[in-house]
């Protein structure tokens, strides 16, 4: 068994957020999510041989996916000792009711909820999810932790869609050893891949098409569920590679805006 400190599986890769430059692409308008069918034939083959301390689930916003609450005891038959760490912006959690039971069953769970901005609009919207959170730990005695995610927020590349660039800094040591995610392997399509930026990529460029600069990045190999001992190992003893060249050597903060969409004006009514 290889001992990881995490492990994380996107649920849904849509958002209800744009959050100007995710490292998770969720702000590019992708869609789609994970069955649980699917999900399980990602996690059965490596079960057996890897041990994280935390497994995430998840997005993209994990509450769009409307069965979330199934993946929680999923995911406890595959790795029941790690630490369930389910990640949210928490704005859609009113539609799980069943979820704050599935959580509350699971000997390690721990829910926990990203605040994107301070804005007085955006507070706002968090009242009644405040509300929500004292009820469920109250009934359930759920593990629940707020966390101010904007506050250490930076951007992995420039642009959108089929503008976006990548880094060109050229030092890849500097680039891990500054990269918030060098210790977020990701699990999609059944492989491991060293991180989001790298396992979603190829999803971005399928999206919009991007320019030469990515083709080296779009190379990157993920490892297979029927690779040797050796090649798992070797896989998570690697920090630095070519491929963090892509991200910034020196992390590039900056203010987010505020990431709820603003709501379309609702139809004018046809004339009587």
């Amino acid at each position: 068994m290889i001992r990881l400190l995490n492990l994380e599986l996107h649920v849904a890769h849509a958002c209800n957020f744009t959050c100007e430059g995710c490292s998770h692409y969720s702000n590019q308008h992708h869609k789609g999510m994970l069955s649980l069918e699917e999900c399980e034939r990602w996690m059965a083959p490596w079960s057996a041989r890897l041990a994280p301390k935390v497994f995430s689930l998840l997005g993209g916003e994990p509450a769009l996916n409307p069965r979330l609450a199934e993946f929680v005891p999923l995911a406890a038959k595959y790795f029941p000792r790690a630490e369930l760490r389910l990640v949210t912006n928490g704005l859609l959690l009113h539609r799980h009711p069943d979820l704050p039971r599935a959580l509350s069953e699971h000997p390690n769970a721990h829910l926990y909820v990203s605040i994107h901005h301070d804005a007085p609009e955006y507070v706002k919207k968090l009242v009644p999810l405040r509300e929500l959170l004292k009820s469920w730990k109250a009934g359930h005695s759920l593990r629940i932790s707020l966390y101010e995610s904007y506050k250490q927020w930076s951007r992995r590349y420039h642009g959108f869609g089929g503008q976006m660039q990548p880094f060109e800094d050229g030092e890849p040591r500097r680039s891990w050893e500054s990269c918030p995610a060098r210790y977020c392997p990701q699990l999609f399509e059944g492989k491991l891949w060293k991180c989001a930026p790298l396992a979603y990529l190829g999803m971005q460029h399928a999206k919009y098409g991007l320019g030469a600069k990515w083709r080296p990045y779009l190379g990157y190999r993920p490892l297979d569920p029927g690779c040797a001992d050796a090649e798992l190992r070797e896989f998570f003893g690697r920090e630095e590679e070519f491929y963090c060249g892509m991200c910034p050597a020196e992390p590039e903060k900056f203010k987010l805006p505020v990431p709820i969409p603003a709501r379309r004006p609702a139809a004018a009514r046809p004339a009587q």
